[in-house]
């Protein structure tokens, strides 16, 4: 058999740090052990029986079994468009106003390649999403991080970036409420962003996956709220988290005019747009009952109260995720957030994902999803208390 070489492109992607993860968990389980996994960031409920039963039925349409257009169906645009309205008082144009996605992720990845040639600059934040690296890396384009710290509120300081890095710049990543923090954004940061980004000509992506995932009564905030953030910018939104659908590999682009047509111009080379039927069950639950969004904001907020209350009670002082699905944790002191993450596997047999594969400033803190139920919860802090650290 020949062995043939990988691409000079492929050898230069990012290390996937948490299939790594994923292969420790196995191991552990493997012999034999019970392992609480709060590691992952894939949502443990259902997809809402109503939009399931769209997919079903559209499913049946022999209509469906054809090619659908290669941009989506203008049903589904229009779709994003009023759920926009709806929920944040943001008109759209669906038709040069949004794109249709194989899932967040696929957006996020193709937009580098879409405004990006070699050698150019985005402006990342650290710790962030891993594949905005992949993106960045398929585009030959190099990354200028943004510190995420505590005493910022887990925002960029934009003040601390050297004018040169701005000039040169031409692409700026947010993602809020952010993974791996769990911060939510302001108004003012927002409209910070927007002053910044027509003063550098610079294009904001704002990826808005836990966009309907605030506690205590926050709603938060889409960038496209803030006047002229459409000017400069785009949000990308996926209905993995919103409506438990991230197997279904459905999300949108919104904003910015030009961007959307290179998107668009991409995936007409790499795709034939999304099966019709989830296309259907898509706009089923972009229009059809929220209630199972509020129910699933209830669920994960109770699990916030049950696991923060949970580890602070047993001495390790953390702090309540504002937004999200996840609990950004303080590594005790002795540790680093790998050491301390392979500790907790081996140990107490719960899965966290340590920070620093989230970036250089992730080190210091482990991830925690919320995506378990409340008694595994109580088991895993448990679990840690008798460890005896705290």
């Amino acid at each position: 058999m020949v062995d043939f070489e990988q691409s000079k492109l492929l050898q230069k992607l990012p290390k996937q740090f948490f299939a790594n993860l994923v292969q420790k968990v196995a191991a552990i389980t493997a012999q034999g052990h019970d392992v609480i996994n709060l590691g992952q960031g894939n949502p443990d409920q259902p997809t809402p029986e109503h939009i399931v039963k769209r997919l079903q039925e559209a499913s049946e349409n022999p209509i469906n079994h054809k090619y659908s257009p290669f941009r989506g169906y203008s049903y589904l645009k229009k779709a994003a468009a009023e759920f926009y309205k709806r929920e944040y008082g943001v008109e759209l144009d669906p038709e040069k106003e949004v794109a249709v996605l194989f899932g967040g992720k696929a957006g996020l990845v193709e937009i580098p390649q879409c405004l990006l040639n070699p050698g150019d600059i985005a402006l990342v934040p650290d710790p962030g999403y891993p594949d905005y690296w992949s993106g960045m890396a398929l585009a030959q384009a190099k990354m200028e991080f943004m510190p995420l710290l505590e005493e910022n509120e887990f925002l960029p300081d934009y003040k601390s970036i050297s004018p040169e890095i701005l000039e040169s710049a031409k692409l700026l990543f947010l993602n809020y409420p952010n993974n791996p923090t769990g911060a939510i954004a302001t108004e003012d940061f927002f409209r910070e962003t927007v002053d910044l980004a027509k003063k550098h000509r610079l294009c904001v992506v704002h990826d808005f996956a836990y966009g309907a995932i605030g506690f205590d009564g926050n709603k938060p905030l889409s960038f496209l709220q803030i006047e002229g953030a459409k000017d400069i910018g785009i949000e990308v939104y996926t209905l993995s988290k919103t409506y438990n659908m991230a197997g279904w590999r459905v999300g949108f682009a919104v904003g910015n005019e030009s961007v959307i047509s290179a998107i668009e111009l991409l995936q007409d080379h790499l795709y034939v747009s999304l099966f019709p039927a989830i296309q259907e069950a898509a706009e089923e639950a972009l229009l059809g009952s929220q209630e199972c969004v509020h129910n699933l904001v209830k669920k994960y907020e109770s699990r916030r109260e049950v696991l923060i209350n949970g580890l602070r009670k047993i001495g390790w002082e953390v702090e309540f995720p504002k937004g999200s699905f996840f609990a950004w944790l303080k590594v005790p002191k002795g540790f680093t957030s790998e050491e301390f993450s392979n500790y907790l596997l081996e140990h107490a047999h719960v899965a966290v994902a340590p920070g620093i594969g989230f970036g250089k400033y992730g080190e210091g803190y482990v991830r925690a999803g919320l995506l378990t139920d409340e008694d595994k919860m109580f088991e895993a802090v448990r679990r840690i208390q008798a460890l005896g650290i705290f």
